[in-house]
């Protein structure tokens, strides 16, 4: 979670921000606007339609700014790149359903975000989105290593990022993954790869999980987890993303009918196994 925001409201920053490789320029203004997907890197995607562009204001927010124009995503969400449209448009019904929600009952604003954005859309506006994102490709977004000791943390935009003022800790039990150029980050720039960590032997561990002949990842997902059919694939997503899914399944908050295979996986799945398992799927190449 983001630190509490200060009671008194930012002054209006009208800053330009720029970023190396890009030709483009945003305002600190524009860069916190959910109607405008800042799109550092045009030349990377084919056009957007307007939905994925600036949305459907008061409350269709624009795809893009959170997924990215690409729809490389982050950490916080779903990279849509090269999903199945109708995949994508049955995850939109089902978080306007109800079927689709946070594994945990306290606020959280990416989700909570989806969900609003999903009861308002109109079903050619998904429709367009979905179609969009399947045309894209989904590039290497994330190194995952394994460590028994990582830096010291402060959050910065839904994601970690190392304290600098130094220092280590201990992994234990937990999968963490770091904006290794925090600015880059809250500017938006969907070419950053992200660093996972993971316990030592986690990726071995995860693929001997997805290759099991009963409940085994691939059995659904593909050979190499790249998908099949209507089925995502796995391959080099973020890992906490789908650490996060797998606990939706686990805790009964994803129900979809399209998801109803994955009630059993995570019955047998501890939380160490879920670890290993995310952190085998994100070190593949997508």
């Amino acid at each position: 979670m983001n630190p509490p925001e200060s009671a008194n409201a930012a002054p209006v920053d009208e800053r330009q921000v720029r970023l190396a490789r890009s030709k483009q320029t945003f305002t600190q203004v524009q860069l916190t606007d959910l109607f405008h997907a800042p799109d550092w890197f045009p030349g990377t995607h084919g056009p957007m339609p307007d939905i994925v562009a600036h949305g459907r204001p008061p409350d269709v927010y624009a795809c893009g700014y959170c997924h990215s124009p690409s729809g490389q995503g982050r950490p916080e969400n779903s990279s849509l790149a090269g999903l199945p449209a109708a995949y994508i448009e049955q995850q939109v019904a089902d978080f306007k359903g109800g079927a689709r929600r946070s594994p945990w009952h306290g606020p959280y604003r990416p989700p909570d975000l989806m969900i609003h954005l999903a009861t308002f859309a109109d079903a050619a506006e998904v429709a367009a989105a979905a179609r969009y994102f399947s045309q894209q490709r989904l590039g290497q977004r994330v190194r995952v290593m394994e460590r028994a000791r990582v830096p010291q943390s402060q959050v910065v935009g839904w994601v970690y990022a190392a304290n600098p003022k130094g220092g280590d800790e201990a992994l234990g039990e937990r999968l963490l993954e770091f904006a290794p150029n925090p600015t880059r980050h809250e500017s938006r720039d969907d070419t950053m790869r992200y660093v996972a960590y993971a316990p030592v032997g986690s990726i071995v561990r995860g693929h001997s999980l997805a290759e099991r002949p009963t409940l085994g990842c691939v059995s659904c997902h593909g050979p190499a987890l790249r998908g099949a059919g209507l089925i995502p694939g796995l391959a080099g997503r973020s890992p906490s993303y789908l650490l996060r899914q797998m606990l939706a399944f686990k805790v009964g908050a994803r129900q979809g009918a399209a998801g109803a295979p994955m009630q059993p996986v995570m019955a047998s799945l501890q939380l160490r196994d879920m670890i290993d398992a995310a952190a085998c799927a994100a070190s593949l190449p997508p």
